[in-house]
């Protein structure tokens, strides 16, 4: 019937199969097919059932999000979904792989849904900053129950198939060849006669409602939200699937989802979706090597999360310590973290020890001789570097990746300690290394692009999310980190205190400010670096004089009384601040909200725009992705580049001049990229 579209007959029952790799995304090229063979379907006398199945390795795994924002083409998805209800004949999705977004919607429109025993079922728009505009939050509470699906789809998380079963979304659960079982199913269900009932015309997941509790459980997930609209929707949205008719309930989901598709959150966050995939790409030849064990140096917090964070690839990891002790310990720590989450029931006691298993720790560099790749992460000095990669030099076997886990130091000049400089990359963890999403991998010089490749593809098998930087001081995060607190301590000085400045980020959506970011990671380790830079920070580098260091010591900008994670103002630092402003000779003033993002977000920006034309990042998406998942950027914003858009490179201009011209100070000097985006549009350097 089409080139997307196959119509085979098995007796009695027929098989509808999409086609459309690589995800079967419900194009206009699928809709239109399947919506002239439903009708069709649906008028001829000698069909007694209709299975919906998919070829390749994956059911409908969502819309064709390319579509959004554009003249939808008819007929859509709501259209189809309606002609299935219209349907008297037993309709059955055949679910393998996953059913998302659309697909799940597709599938709610059949009487009846079968899964293969790993298909995975969700409604993951929230993501995009959408709600299932296809009729996902009116069906899918009436099959699971409104608390249920509130759950799954203001979560976006998918849940696999034995889970639907129990909750009710799925009617059986198949090994092995599904179509075949699916046709069997069909034709039995046939034979008993119907009639049948669609899933819009099925109200028991809906009458044992509390709303109070509902209520409750949509506060709480509005609280966990923080600003971004579309969780807050969902809620919405579900919650008329319980309170109005059905009729009046899809046609407000509907509203709310054309609300949605046309926001600047939405906008924000597809632009992410298809950053995240960009910055995954490399120009040139993508042959790789191949890697099947990895060696870890340090045992510490970084070294024992990066070893974690392999291992929970499926990864078997050599992790080498300088003495039995310091290995013992970290050893121990990993042990400790993976029954944290055995606790929170996120793994099994089974899959926890599959996970130990894959250690083997050592004291003697000869022992990482078998491993492909092999990653240091040791003190943050050059000399150190330099000697780990010293002796990998010895040991390792030809073609393996070393690579550093630096956080600001040249691996040019690590690479050049070696010999086999083609074969030396950065891989710059962010810590927790086992948790945190991003991955910057830093691109050296002389750095092979097999290699490149290699460990690009290796972070999408261990769950990161990869961005290729360039070498300089900080890469792009770090570098940028830098530039967005150049004025923190001003700011303080002139009158601020930190909980205001905290405060304004949070409003921004940061789920945190700088000053609480700082005691959670330790004062100490930005003061380590300062004087190893020659550089100060008064009011900081007094703070970790007193021994106050943040979280771990109690006190640090603010007071963790009694090991509370909650910081509580501290008057003891804000006398510190007031007398080194005295000292200085600064008489306090107020400062506004505006003053603080003008001194704090319009430098991060602009130091963004000055890494994009030095060409250390490729891409201002790039750098998005890096602030988004690695910083905490809000996503409802896009990250700092996208925002930028939003907020007006214009603005931003005028307002880095009006304090470069107050404090001559270089940070706030417009970069030419900049001026060029506020006339064209564009952050490519051609305009």
């Amino acid at each position: 019937m089409s080139d997307f579209l196959k119509v085979s007959r098995d007796g009695d029952v027929v098989i509808a199969t999409i086609d459309n790799p690589p995800v079967n995304a419900l194009s206009f090229h699928v809709r239109e097919p399947l919506m002239q063979a439903l009708v069709a379907l649906r008028d001829d006398a000698s069909v007694a059932a209709i299975v919906i199945a998919c070829a390749g390795r994956t059911f409908v795994a969502g819309a064709d999000i390319t579509e959004f924002g554009k003249p939808m083409q008819q007929p859509e998805l709501r259209a189809i979904v309606a002609t299935l209800e219209t349907i008297a004949k037993p309709t059955v999705a055949a679910i393998h792989g996953t059913a998302l977004g659309g697909g799940l919607e597709l599938a709610l429109g059949c009487h009846f849904r079968v899964a293969d025993a790993g298909a995975k079922l969700g409604l993951p728009e929230v993501k995009l900053g959408l709600l299932p505009g296809g009729g996902g939050t009116v069906r899918l509470p009436r099959l699971v129950g409104a608390v249920k699906a509130l759950r799954m789809i203001v979560s976006g998380t998918p849940v696999g198939a034995t889970e639907a079963h129990a909750a009710g979304l799925v009617d059986a659960v198949f090994e092995g060849d599904l179509t075949t079982h699916a046709v069997n199913f069909a034709r039995e269900i046939a034979r008993k006669g119907g009639p049948f009932r669609s899933v819009r015309d099925r109200n028991e997941g809906l009458k044992e409602t509390d709303l109070a509790a509902f209520d409750a459980e949509a506060a709480d997930l509005a609280r966990k939200a923080r600003g971004l609209e579309a969780p807050i929707a969902c809620a919405q949205s579900v919650r008329n699937a319980v309170t109005l008719p059905f009729d009046a309930a899809l046609a407000a989901e509907r509203a709310l989802f054309v609300k949605l598709v046309g926001s600047d959150q939405s906008r924000a966050q597809r632009h992410l979706f298809f950053a995240e995939r960009e910055a995954a790409k490399l120009a040139g030849k993508d042959t790789k090597r191949r890697i099947a064990r990895v060696g870890v140096i340090g045992a510490g917090t970084m070294g024992g999360g990066i070893a974690m964070a392999f291992a929970n690839g499926d990864y078997p990891v050599t992790l080498l310590e300088t003495s039995h002790e310091a290995l013992q310990r970290g050893l121990a720590t990993i042990d400790r973290n993976y029954s944290v989450s055995v606790t929170r029931g996120s793994l099994s006691e089974d899959a926890k020890r599959q996970r130990l298993d894959q250690f083997k720790g050592s004291t003697d560099y000869a022992d990482l001789a078998d491993c492909d790749l092999i990653v240091e992460a040791v003190f943050e000095d050059m000399a150190v570097k330099k000697e780990v990669f010293g002796k990998l030099d010895a040991v390792a076997k030809p073609g393996a990746i070393l690579a550093t886990n630096t956080s600001y130091l040249d691996i040019n000049e690590i690479a050049a300690s070696t010999s086999r400089p083609q074969d030396v990359l950065g891989l710059h963890f962010f810590s927790p290394a086992n948790v945190m999403k991003l991955l910057e991998i830093v691109r050296a010089d002389k750095t092979a692009l097999d290699a490149l490749a290699t460990v690009v593809d290796l972070a999408r098998r261990i769950g990161k999310v990869a961005v290729v930087v360039g070498v300089c001081h900080g890469f792009v995060g770090n570098r940028m980190l830098a530039a967005r607190g150049s004025e923190s301590e001003a700011l303080l000085l002139e009158g601020a205190t930190p909980s205001q400045i905290d405060q304004v980020f949070t409003d921004f959506g940061w789920p945190m400010g700088p000053f609480q970011m700082g005691d959670l990671a330790g004062l100490d380790i930005g003061w380590r670096n300062r004087k190893a830079r020659g550089l100060s920070a008064v009011i900081a580098d007094t703070l970790c004089e007193q021994g106050r260091f943040g979280q771990k010591t109690g006190r640090g900008f603010y007071l963790y009384e009694n090991g509370s994670r909650t910081p509580a103002t501290d008057p003891e630092v804000e006398v510190l601040i007031r007398d080194k402003a005295a000292e200085k000779g600064i008489a306090p003033r107020a400062i506004s909200a505006e003053e603080i993002i003008e001194r704090t977000l319009y430098p991060l920006i602009n130091e963004g725009a000055k890494i994009l034309e030095e060409g250390i990042a490729a891409r201002a998406s790039d750098i998005d992705v890096v602030w988004v998942n690695g910083y905490g950027f809000p996503v409802g914003k896009g990250g700092p580049l996208f925002w930028a858009g939003l907020e007006g490179p214009g603005k931003i201009i005028e307002r880095l001049e009006y304090w470069h011209q107050r404090t001559g100070k270089d940070v706030f000097k417009p970069a030419p990229l900049l001026k060029r985006m506020a006339e064209t549009g564009s952050w490519e350097a051609g305009g």
